[in-house]
């Protein structure tokens, strides 16, 4: 968000000449047990690390923005059954996450949903439009992610983002082994 948000002071044009805008940020209401969002669920660290950041980019004129949240990126899990299906493959990076990958528990495949979704959009199931921005309060808030609806939304110019909300689970993980296990192309 800061080099967005450094983009968009240098060029106030950068965010209307992009087709679209997909990141991976954002809580909303995660269901969980993970201590780290249960206890305190709308922070979360790619708008609370740069809130001021995140506030400028969610505020320009973006054509689309799509989100993935926290929310759903904790429905995805990396599992030993995965790691043993990239194991199989002769590919550079399939070894590589193979071999050096280790579960810690909370494996959960964030970034990975949002470029794999972002690359087939087909992939997510269910998706809802919320006005989205940063608290900037300096209170214990401070960061945290702010969405809501046409009807509760205040007097703001906080821009619409498309959350998603699922996605087709099999897909994914078929999909991300299967990108990670395609061999380099030959020069």
């Amino acid at each position: 968000m800061t080099n967005l948000a450094l983009a968009i002071s240098i060029d106030p044009e950068f965010a209307g000449l992009a087709k679209e805008l997909v990141f991976m940020g954002g809580s909303v209401h995660p269901q969980t047990s993970d201590p780290e969002f249960a206890h305190n669920p709308h922070h979360e660290f790619n708008l609370w690390f740069d809130p001021e950041a995140a506030h400028i980019v969610l505020r320009a004129p973006w054509k689309k923005i799509a989100c993935t949240t926290v929310d759903i990126s904790l429905k995805t899990q990396l599992t030993a059954e995965l790691l043993d299906r990239l194991r199989k493959s002769d590919a550079p990076a399939a070894k590589y996450a193979g071999t050096y990958t280790k579960l810690r528990g909370f494996d959960y495949l964030w970034d990975e949903l949002a470029a794999l979704a972002w690359l087939d959009p087909s992939l997510i199931t269910k998706k809802e439009t919320r006005y989205m921005d940063v608290d900037l309060d300096r209170g214990a808030g401070y960061g945290n992610t702010l969405t809501w609806s046409e009807k509760d939304r205040p007097r703001t110019r906080a821009g619409t983002v498309e959350i998603q909300d699922d996605y087709d689970r099999e897909k994914f993980y078929k999909m991300f082994v299967d990108l990670l296990s395609t061999p380099r192309p030959h020069n």
